[in-house]
């Protein structure tokens, strides 16, 4: 790698403000902002909107969609697409 053309990859806290849930990894993002962590020190601070606190996918409160009603649906309204493609 070409040294000075990359950006610094430094401790950041992320932060889920719907859970109330934060984590700190490494990154390239910046902030003007900063949280003082567990550990005593301060680190910048990125909030986000959603993480896996909070998505329902990872919480287990996701919703099955129908997909078969939806396809004869969309097969009773435009028909049945032919056999020889």
């Amino acid at each position: 790698m070409k040294p000075g053309i990359h950006p610094a990859y430094r401790p950041v806290v992320f932060r889920d403000k719907a859970a109330g849930f934060a984590f700190l990894t490494r990154s390239t993002t910046t902030s003007d902002t900063t949280v003082d962590w567990e550990d005593g020190n301060s680190y910048p601070v990125i909030d986000v909107e959603i993480s896996s606190a909070s998505h329902p996918f990872y919480t287990g409160t996701a919703r099955v969609l129908d997909t078969a009603g939806r396809v004869e649906r969309f097969e009773r309204r435009y028909g049945r697409r032919g056999t020889g493609r």
